[in-house]
């Protein structure tokens, strides 16, 4: 046993150990380059790190040998000899894969040399696996918390529209594999909130998340994501249906998905939808959860959000009016009688079935259905305001309205 090792005997092999370290680095690195795949596949520089962590454990335990109460510095100064990158490209299995293997080449060349010096070799790489296990352990938290700040910072950039150049590469560090469309999911944060189960729901369902808390709101920022096992071919469910699944992952109140963007770069379109769109949700007594921003566009518009006002012209009036002055005086009329398919045609002097047809085209144009009381509202604002924009009810201009009456 170790214990009955004499100071003299101990001195000889602490002086033999240090005149064959040089040999027990050599003889481990070829062990590695034979034994270990993954190491013979390292590029020069990081086979050279490898070998300097190999030569700091064989250093550090002759260390221990002459010194055992030295066990928590010196373990962890071999994990200093290498850079900080090696931790990234070097996982906590390999690296107790390159402790084993140092630790045969060192037994077998001190095989001849009694127990207690191989005791004091399984006992100390023993301490350095539990020491490699809380280096990788407290890699894997520092990452974590910084994955979790990144991930807070763009989903921040993307709601407050300031992304910029360096948004694609922040996204890429997250290891964000959506492509093609997004939506932004806006809603409240749950008191019991599990943000992995949510992102494991999130990716069951074939898109990938960054979630984003704020105070009592939670925001997801949705993108359809390839998967191997994934026909690539087949289409991704609706981003509203997504929406029906994560909803248990809210907490209770109002659930609102902005609209669909080309790509990532440009969500904060969605965001900005979501956003005022959950600020006007309660306004709508009977609103559906989840529910679509642009079916609380009335709500939205009459808050002051220029967004909604645009996307009310630019998809309902605007389109009718390019088709057809007679969709738009027959929308307009039939809004305004009521909904009454009667009232309209004695007002239109045609015949009721000509505004069924007519109402019919509206849909086709536009999607929304007139005869339905929401989209009804959808509609009416849309006429109101596309009308205040055209140049018959247009303020006049500063100018004209500074013109002195006729005659003063």
């Amino acid at each position: 046993m170790s214990g009955d090792e004499t100071p003299k005997d101990k001195a000889e092999t602490l002086a033999w150990l240090r005149r064959i370290s040089g040999d027990l680095a050599t003889a481990t690195l070829g062990r590695l380059e034979k034994t270990l795949p993954w190491y013979s596949d390292m590029p020069p520089a990081r086979r050279s790190a490898v070998g300097l962590v190999a030569q700091a454990g064989i250093t550090s335990f002759i260390q221990w040998y002459d010194d055992p109460n030295s066990t928590p510095s010196i373990a962890a100064d071999i994990f200093d000899a290498a850079p900080r990158e090696l931790l990234r490209s070097v996982s906590l299995t390999q690296t107790l894969q390159l402790i084993r293997v140092t630790v045969e080449v060192t037994e077998e060349k001190v095989a001849n040399r009694g127990v207690h010096l191989r005791e004091a070799i399984l006992l100390y790489s023993r301490e350095v696996a539990f020491t490699a296990a809380d280096v990788y352990a407290r890699a894997a938290e520092a990452r974590g918390l910084w994955d979790a700040r990144l991930e807070a910072l763009v989903v921040d950039s993307i709601l407050t529209g300031g992304a910029d150049d360096e948004l694609p590469s922040r996204i890429a560090a997250l290891g964000w594999h959506g492509h093609g469309e997004v939506a932004v999911l806006v809603g409240t944060t749950p008191t019991q909130f599990d943000v992995d189960q949510l992102r494991r729901a999130a990716r069951k369902l074939g898109v990938d998340a960054l979630i984003g808390v704020q105070g009592s709101r939670l925001v997801l920022v949705l993108g359809r994501a390839e998967h191997p096992e994934r026909n690539t071919e087949e289409p991704g469910l609706p981003f509203l249906q997504i929406a029906r699944h994560l909803e248990p992952g809210f907490g209770p109140g109002h659930l609102v998905l902005g609209p669909a963007v080309p790509a990532l770069v440009e969500a904060g379109q969605s965001a900005r939808a979501a956003l005022a769109g959950f600020a006007v949700a309660r306004s709508w007594r009977h609103a559906p959860r989840p529910v679509d921003a642009d079916d609380l566009l009335p709500e939205r518009a009459l808050a002051g959000d220029p967004l909604a006002k645009q996307t009310l012209v630019e998809k309902v009036f605007r389109p009718l009016q390019s088709h057809s002055t007679d969709l738009v005086t027959t929308l307009w009329s039939y809004l305004d009688n009521g909904r009454s398919l009667e009232a309209t045609a004695r007002e239109l002097f045609v015949h009721p079935n000509t505004v069924r047809y007519r109402l019919k085209r509206v849909t086709d144009v536009i999607g929304w259905d007139a005869t339905g009381p929401r989209e009804a509202l959808i509609l009416q604002t849309a006429l109101i305001l596309g009308a205040i924009g055209t140049d018959a009810t247009r303020r006049r201009s500063p100018s004209a309205q500074r013109r002195p009456p006729h005659g003063v």
